[in-house]
């Protein structure tokens, strides 16, 4: 009867043990998405932070550099032209550059997901 009780008292440390590990795992797992969603929310918004007042930055220094185009050529209309032809060359090259953006960003962004 005694190696039944022994191994009756094994089974029961090793069942804990494991009742333990799994709980220990779950803590952690739940820590380890927890602080990639808070590393996420903050990424994007730094970025929508900082690329919004850039945005409008751009907007400011594309209205005014029209507007000083306009008062060199003696035609504000052509100014504000010259400066969105511009905008939109900049858009498609950027469009064509796409899939080498979409690559760097990965590569970026990478470490702070798969090398915690």
């Amino acid at each position: 009867m005694e190696f039944f009780e022994n191994l009756n008292e094994a089974s029961e440390k090793w069942s804990d043990a494991g009742k333990s590990y799994v709980e220990k795992s779950h803590e952690y797992y739940k820590l380890k998405v927890f602080q990639y969603t808070s590393d996420s929310i903050g990424l994007v918004t730094k970025i929508l932070l900082i690329g919004g007042l850039l945005l409008m930055a751009l907007f400011f220094l594309a209205f005014a550099f029209s507007m000083y185009l306009g008062d060199v050529l003696n035609n504000q209309v052509l100014g504000f032209i010259i400066v969105a032809l511009t905008l939109i060359l900049i858009g498609a090259i950027v469009y064509y550059c796409r899939r080498l953006i979409n690559n760097t960003v990965v590569k970026r962004l990478s470490p702070y997901f798969f090398d915690k």
